[in-house]
């Protein structure tokens, strides 16, 4: 789901996110067009519980039969498999600010948990230009409409972005109130590109979850694959080998646009851990590791 920090979009935005923490899916009606049905959650067909019963009449086997058995299911159907499942998890992108999330964090009957996944802003930045075209809106509403020229609005998407990653990683370590404290997890990209099962079950544990032998199963597949992105597999899950995507932007983004990212986000890439660059010859050689182990 994508969120900008607009404040007119908050309180409608958390009882969103309230109600489909507790499997109420009544509000995101408001959200999606027409008569909904399961076939109108993003990417519905790859997800296990939207392609068994009861959200689905019968168990699929891949995406083309959950597709064709379940395209027209209603979304009530999504709403009762929720509820079959003990936690509850979902992707947010662009949220701006933790304070948005502090009623959710003080509801007892949520006992929430907040997993801050951040990337290296270069990295961001070449994936961003991959699939501009697909992220047109997406870039109005994280600049709340200001009137930005094209050549400067994937920049200032950039720095909004990195702004929010260092208040909110900030704000959840530094003097985090009480309600938030063993609440919030940092966790960066980078480091699961690497140690996928290391950092995943990290990541389990944070959420009270026990990592079976098909997940790391799926996680090794999906990590070490052949694929190294590119070619706009934006909102594709390939597998793909992790690490060397990771590292991706090195050879392909111009060095002065790595230099103008490295200038906008210089605070947060020193208090996340990514090192900076100062030559094209220094962000070509890939066996100079730009991760800082010991950060965050």
């Amino acid at each position: 789901m994508r969120f900008a920090s607009s404040k007119k979009k908050k309180v409608p935005v958390r009882e969103m996110l309230w109600g489909l923490y507790k499997c109420d899916f009544s509000l995101i009606r408001d959200y999606l067009p027409g008569n909904p049905h399961l076939s109108s959650l993003f990417m519905w067909t790859r997800s296990q519980a939207l392609c068994s019963p009861p959200a689905c009449p019968v168990r699929s086997a891949n995406e083309s039969q959950c597709n064709q058995e379940c395209h027209s299911a209603s979304l009530d159907k999504a709403q009762d498999a929720c509820a079959t499942y003990t936690h509850v998890v979902l992707k947010e992108t662009r949220f701006f600010e933790m304070e948005s999330l502090h009623p959710l964090l003080q509801d007892p009957n949520l006992d929430l948990r907040v997993v801050h996944l951040v990337r290296d802003p270069r990295a961001v930045l070449r994936s961003r230009e991959e699939s501009a075209y697909l992220l047109d809106r997406d870039s109005v509403i994280v600049l709340e409409h200001r009137n930005v020229s094209a050549a400067d609005r994937q920049y200032e998407v950039i720095r909004e972005i990195c702004r929010s990653h260092l208040d909110i990683y900030e704000r959840g370590v530094f003097g985090p109130p009480p309600f938030l404290e063993g609440r919030y997890k940092l966790v960066r990209y980078e480091d699961v590109a690497r140690n996928p099962l290391t950092e995943l079950n990290s990541i389990y544990e944070f959420a009270g979850l026990k990592m079976t032998s098909e997940v790391e199963e799926w996680i090794q597949k999906m990590t070490h694959g052949r694929g190294k992105g590119g070619g706009n597999v934006a909102f594709k899950i390939t597998s793909r080998n992790a690490a060397e995507v990771s590292q991706a932007w090195r050879t392909v983004l111009q060095h002065s646009k790595v230099q103008r990212i490295q200038k906008l986000c210089k605070g947060a890439m020193l208090l996340l851990g990514y090192r900076t660059v100062d030559s094209e010859q220094e962000q070509k050689r890939l066996d100079i590791d730009l991760l800082d182990p010991g950060h965050p």
